[in-house]
């Protein structure tokens, strides 16, 4: 498991740059940010850091970075410091064990992020979220490919959903869902680390909240794992990758319900 985190610090200032910069490092591999007046902290596993990747995104935007190790005992601390409630309307309130209770919310989530993508805080997290409301997991199947946090699949599970798998390729993505299903009781999500979206069972709802490049390389087995008149939640886009999704979505046969946009980034409803 990784120990050690690079961290990435970027002077930029600019919001479309800032979040198209996410997007490609999220591809690269990085997998924790944190958006600061005037900066954004990106984290990366020490092992796959790459300088030249790293000067490729940042050099088209003529930006330049600083990079720091951060060790994993003390990341809780990094979080503890920066971490805020977050509240989509009044559907869901998401907090760290540390802050108080929500009022005034249908459903509340309790996650420790630890390096782990999923908190709410960013806007793709908060637009899926925002369309299962949309959705009814009663009774539902669900698989939630790149599960992160496992911020998802505790919230299917909190909607009626029967049976859950959630999945990602990280030790410590894994590590960090199984203790926030444990804390929010839910008890009918299985964790499993996979490298891609092939399986060998159906589901009522597919949700992916990854990038555009690892959805369009997983949409075929996505199609494969939904079953029909399923519901599939796809995020992890900016504004500018919704045609290609839509496109590569139809040839599945899946058809458009709804597209919803936050800060430049897009979550899309489909049906099967």
């Amino acid at each position: 498991m990784t120990s050690q985190y690079q961290c990435i610090s970027i002077p930029v200032t600019d919001e479309l740059a800032r979040e198209q910069i996410i997007a490609e490092l999220a591809a690269a591999g990085y997998d924790g940010f944190e958006e600061l007046e005037g900066s954004l902290q990106a984290y990366v596993p020490g092992e796959i850091f790459d300088a030249d990747t790293l000067h490729e995104i940042l050099g088209k935007h003529n930006l330049t970075y600083s990079k720091s190790t951060i060790e994993k005992q003390n990341w809780n601390a990094v979080w503890e410091s920066n971490f805020e409630p977050v509240q989509v309307e009044d559907f869901v309130g998401v907090r760290a064990a540390f802050h108080p209770p929500f009022t005034g919310v249908q459903h509340e989530i309790v996650i420790t992020p630890k390096m782990s993508f999923g908190t709410g805080h960013h806007a793709t997290t908060y637009l899926v979220m925002q369309l299962m409301r949309d959705i009814g997991f009663e009774a539902k199947t669900v698989f939630d490919f790149g599960t992160g946090t496992g911020i998802l699949a505790i919230l299917a599970a909190k909607l009626g959903a029967k049976a859950i798998l959630a999945v990602d390729n990280d030790d410590w993505c894994i590590e960090n869902a199984l203790e926030n299903t444990s804390v929010n009781g839910s008890q009918n999500i299985v964790i499993e680390k996979v490298n891609d979206a092939r399986l060998n069972q159906k589901f009522d709802v597919v949700i992916a909240n990854i990038n555009k490049n690892i959805i369009l390389d997983n949409l075929p087995y996505l199609a494969d794992d939904l079953e029909p008149g399923g519901d599939v939640l796809l995020s992890g886009l900016l504004k500018e990758d919704e045609a290609d999704i839509r496109e590569a979505c139809g040839k599945m046969g899946w058809v458009h319900q709804n597209t919803l946009e936050r800060k430049g980034w897009i979550a899309c409803w489909f049906r099967q």
